[in-house]
C-alpha cells in the first residue's frame, strides 16, 4: 500500500471515528432531546474520538516515513559482502545508489554483479514488508483509539476541555516548528557567513565600494582575485526600493483612501478587485513589460530631453517595481481604514469636521498601524524581487544614485553567485550567503522600526 493510500485511509477513518464518538454522544444522553445532559456539545465528543483515531497513527505514519529508508538501507548493506560492506563511504554511497536504481527500474552504468541484484531484490522485499507493516499498524492503532475513546464516552466526560487542550497543543507544536526553522535558516546562512568572513575581512564586505566577485575556479588558473564591498549592491537596492515606493505608496494609499471613504458601493465593487489583480500578473511580465515599453520610452524621453540614459536603468525597474506593488499597499490599508470604528468618524462630524478634516486627522492615524504593515509588506516584496531587475536593470553593480544608470539589487547577486561551475566553498559563492544575512539584518531592522511606530500609534488609539 502506498503511503497516500494509507494517508487517505487513515483521514477516512477519522471521520468515521467523529460519526460514530458523536452518536455515541447521542445515545449514552438518551436521545437527540436528552442532549443538555452532556457535558459537552455532541460534535465534541465525535471530535475527541476522531483525534484519538488520527492523531496517534498520524504521528506513527510520519516517524515511520521519516526513518524507513534509512533502517531499510542499514539493514540491506548489513547484508552485503563483505568486501563491498568494507569499501570506503564516498565508493559505498555509490553501491546503494545502484541498488536503489535496480529497485526503482533505472538503468545503471556496467554490468550488475549477482550481488548486487540480490541486494536490490532484498531492498524491495524490506520496502514492501515495512509498507505493509505500517497499513497494518498505523490502522490497528487508529481502530484502538477509536474505540478506546468510545467506550468512555459518558455525559460526565469534559470531551469540550479535551478537546481544546488538545488544540492549544498542536497550535504550539506549529509555532514552535516555525519558530525553529527560522532559527535553523538564519543559523545555515550564519555559518556560511562565518567560512566567508574566514576569506573576506568583514570590513571589507561592509564597507568596500567595488563589487566584482570573479575569482579562479583553480590554483593553475589566471583569474581575478575578486572583490566583494557590497556598498554598491545594497545602494542598487535601495535605489531600486525608493523609487518602487515612491510610487506604490502614495497611489496605494490614496486610492485606498477614495475605495473606502468616497466611492459608491458599485464602483468599489468593480475597482478593488481589478487593483488586485494586479498582484497576479507573474513577475516575468512585469519584466518583460519593464524591459521592452518602460526602459525604451525612459531612454527616448532622455535623449529628447538632453540627459544620458543607460538602456537599462533602476528607474525603469523601479517604475515598474512599484505598480506591481501597489495592491499590497491598496488592499491592505482599505482593509485597515474600513477597519476604523464609525464612531470615530461621527464624532469628528459632530464637532465640526470636514470628510477630508476626518480623514486625514481621524481616520488615517488610527488606522496607520495597519498601513504601516502594509508598506513593509511592499517593501519586504520590493526588497526582495529578482526578475524585473534583472531584465530592467542589469547585472552591474555600480556605485550611483542617478536612477537613469544600471544597477543590480542583492537578490540578483545572489542568484548569480550561485550559478555556474564555481566551488560551493570558494568566495565567490559564499559570498552569497553573506549578502543574505546582511540582507536579513537589513529587514529585521525594518521590523523594528516599524513595531515601534505601531505600538506607539495604537497606545494612542486604545
Amino acid at each position: 500500500m502506498s503511503p497516500a493510500t494509507l494517508l487517505i485511509i487513515l483521514l477516512a477513518l477519522s471521520s468515521f471515528a467523529y460519526y460514530a464518538g458523536r452518536r455515541r454522544a447521542v445515545a449514552v444522553a438518551g436521545g437527540a432531546a436528552k442532549i443538555k445532559h452532556l457535558h459537552s456539545r455532541p460534535t465534541y465528543y465525535g471530535a475527541l474520538t476522531a483525534v484519538w483515531c488520527g492523531i496517534p497513527a498520524m504521528i506513527l505514519f510520519g516517524f515511520w516515513l521519516a526513518f524507513e529508508s534509512s533502517i531499510v538501507t542499514q539493514l540491506v548493506v548489513a547484508d552485503l559482502p563483505e568486501e563491498i560492506r568494507t569499501l570506503p563511504a564516498a565508493r559505498l554511497n555509490l553501491v546503494v545508489n545502484d541498488i536503489r536504481n535496480l529497485v526503482s527500474g533505472n538503468i545503471v552504468s556496467g554490468k550488475m554483479d549477482p550481488a548486487m541484484q540480490a541486494a536490490a531484490d532484498h531492498y524491495r522485499s524490506l520496502m514492501a514488508t515495512s509498507k505493509a507493516a505500517l497499513a497494518v499498524i498505523a490502522f490497528a492503532l487508529g481502530m484502538l483509539g477509536m474505540l478506546i475513546v468510545r467506550a468512555k464516552i459518558k455525559p460526565v466526560l469534559r470531551a469540550r476541555n479535551i478537546v481544546e487542550q488538545v488544540v492549544k497543543y498542536i497550535l504550539i507544536a506549529c509555532s514552535t516548528i516555525a519558530i525553529f526553522t527560522t532559527i535553523g535558516i538564519v543559523l545555515s546562512v550564519l555559518y556560511e557567513a562565518i567560512l566567508f568572513f574566514k576569506a573576506i575581512p568583514i570590513t571589507e564586505f561592509l564597507f568596500g565600494l567595488k563589487w566584482s566577485p570573479q575569482t579562479a575556479i583553480r590554483a593553475d588558473q589566471v583569474g581575478s582575485s575578486g572583490a566583494f564591498g557590497a556598498v554598491p549592491v545594497f545602494l542598487g537596492t535601495a535605489l531600486i526600493s525608493a523609487i518602487a515606493m515612491v510610487v506604490a505608496v502614495p497611489i496605494g494609499l490614496m486610492s485606498a483612501i477614495y475605495l473606502s471613504e468616497y466611492a459608491n458601493k458599485t464602483f468599489r465593487t468593480v475597482a478593488k478587485p481589478l487593483i488586485e489583480i494586479l498582484a497576479g500578473i507573474p513577475t516575468v511580465v512585469y519584466g518583460f513589460f519593464a524591459a521592452l515599453t518602460v526602459a525604451p520610452f525612459i531612454r527616448d524621453t532622455g535623449s529628447i530631453l538632453g540627459l544620458s540614459v543607460s538602456s537599462e536603468s533602476a528607474l525603469a525597474a523601479g517604475l515598474v517595481m512599484g505598480i506591481m506593488i501597489i495592491p499590497f499597499v491598496s488592499s491592505l490599508s482599505d482593509d485597515f481604514i474600513n477597519a476604523v470604528p464609525q464612531a470615530l468618524r461621527d464624532g469628528a462630524y459632530s464637532l465640526g469636521a470636514t470628510r477630508s478634516e476626518t480623514i486625514k486627522q481621524v481616520v488615517l492615524p488610527a488606522a496607520l498601524p495597519g498601513i504601516v504593515g502594509g508598506v513593509l509588506l511592499a517593501v519586504s516584496r520590493a526588497i526582495g524581487e529578482t526578475m524585473i531587475v534583472v531584465m530592467a536593470a542589469g547585472l552591474a553593480a555600480n556605485l550611483t544614485v542617478n536612477p537613469l544608470k544600471a544597477v543590480t539589487t542583492v537578490t540578483v547577486q545572489i542568484v548569480t553567485l550561485l550559478v555556474g561551475d564555481q566551488e560551493f566553498d570558494s568566495a565567490k559563492t559564499l559570498a552569497a550567503f553573506a549578502l543574505g544575512l546582511l540582507l536579513f539584518v537589513v529587514t529585521l531592522i525594518l521590523n523594528v522600526i516599524a513595531l515601534h511606530v505601531v505600538r506607539k500609534y495604537r497606545e494612542q488609539y486604545e
